[in-house]
């Protein structure tokens, strides 16, 4: 079985918004289908990925260019989800490795961040278990986590 990103596309945009979560999991992410709509205002900065495994789509991520924030070589991981019939399996993990060597490529790249809801001790082990370290929390509540690419210490919210 091979995990693989791929585009978003006409073709596997109706999978991809359909993909479920777990009832306790919905309060935490926007939907796929606003996250794709967000991602076609700003095509030079918000990157969508859906992950596939073998032929079937799966799951969805979207990460983001920090640029033109003020961040150049910064970019964030701001969605992440996994079909529910399919958690648990090690795919996520596999997912995040390949995005996580997509940012490391570009040639601008010296941090990557990510950030979850506290009450989400599941997400929390998981980033950490990645080399994400918490940076703290963001004006509504939610918890920063970064790799630092360019070998500095992490940078406190």
């Amino acid at each position: 079985m091979m995990i693989t990103l791929q585009a978003v596309t006409e073709d596997n945009f109706d999978t991809i918004v359909e993909l479920p979560l777990l009832p306790e999991q919905q309060d935490y992410l926007a939907s796929n289908a606003y996250s794709i709509a967000q991602a076609s205002f700003y095509p030079d900065s918000f990157f969508t990925r859906a992950i596939y495994l073998d032929d079937k789509p799966i799951g969805f991520l979207m990460y983001v260019s920090l640029a033109d924030e003020g961040e150049p070589g910064a970019y964030a991981i701001y969605r992440f989800m996994v079909d529910s019939g399919e958690q648990g399996k090690g795919y996520g993990r596999r997912a995040i490795g390949l995005v996580l060597d997509e940012i490391r490529s570009r040639p601008d790249a010296r941090v990557i961040q990510i950030c979850y809801w506290p009450t989400n001790p599941t997400a929390k082990d998981f980033y950490a278990s990645l080399g994400f370290v918490e940076t703290g929390l963001d004006e509504e509540g939610e918890m920063y986590a970064e790799i630092r690419l360019d070998g500095a210490a992490p940078a406190a919210l």
